[in-house]
């Protein structure tokens, strides 16, 4: 049986839990010496009385500490949000595949607790990268991130650029003359930013994000459709993913 070893179970301390912005939060676990995430994969945490753990995409990692910005949505959510300095988390990581992180100059987009993974790609990258993001408002701008962002747009215009990220998406794409978008949000930023990068001729990456069970690929519970080369296929986000080419998603 390899079960055991496919889902590289961990625990870690809890060093930081934070409130960064509305109902959103930031938690930084140590993790074991040989952890070694790459951006884009996630780690799913157990919570107290729940069967199923809940995954969350790797904000950072830095001096052997994950950082996780996850929104308190339900009880599992809600469960890590109320851990405390010193609290032993239980989970199964880094599970998926991250972003090629290549030496390409890369526009990273990011759109609500979505700007997590990008930014952490940005880390890895440095300066061959830039960060944009789009958020509701200004309530929804996580405070450990507004520094770090390049560009920020607001739904309200209650900070940065009025309008959804996806309007700035051509000036930013113009301006920068990325060689490689990778892009995280909702399915429908997914899609937008997608076809906005074909139709410049560049290559995309997408993070999608899907509630999963399992997160080892085994439930079938986060099945995206790839069109391969013609080839009509089904995936597990949580094993073949998170992280597909935009070009090869059934949108």
């Amino acid at each position: 049986m390899t079960i055991e070893k496919n889902k590289k179970m961990n625990k870690g301390e809890v060093t930081l839990i934070e409130r960064v912005a509305n109902e959103m939060f930031l938690i930084k676990i140590k993790v074991a010496a040989d952890f070694e995430p790459r951006a884009g994969q996630f780690v799913s945490i157990l919570c107290d009385n729940h069967t199923m753990r809940r995954p969350f995409s790797i904000m950072n990692f830095l001096d052997g500490e994950i950082s996780i910005l996850f929104k308190k949505k339900g009880d599992g959510t809600a469960y890590i949000a109320n851990l405390n300095v010193g609290d032993t988390v239980d989970f199964i990581g880094p599970m998926g595949n991250g972003f090629q992180c290549v030496s390409e100059k890369t526009l990273c987009v990011g759109a609500g607790v979505g700007v997590a993974p990008v930014y952490y790609l940005k880390k890895v990258l440095g300066e061959n990268a830039r960060l944009i993001a789009g958020f509701q408002n200004s309530n929804e701008i996580p405070a450990c991130l507004q520094d770090e962002i390049d560009f920020i747009s607001t739904d309200d215009g209650s900070f940065g650029a009025h309008g959804s990220i996806i309007d700035y998406l051509d000036a930013q794409i113009n301006e920068y003359k990325p060689e490689r978008i990778c892009v995280c949000g909702p399915h429908i930023v997914l899609k937008l930013v997608a076809e906005k990068a074909k139709a410049h001729g560049i290559p995309c990456e997408v993070a999608m994000e899907k509630t999963m069970a399992c997160s080892i690929g085994v439930c079938r519970g986060c099945v995206v459709t790839l069109n391969r080369s013609g080839k009509i296929d089904n995936a597990s986000v949580c094993k073949d993913g998170p992280v597909f080419l935009g070009e090869e998603i059934v949108w």
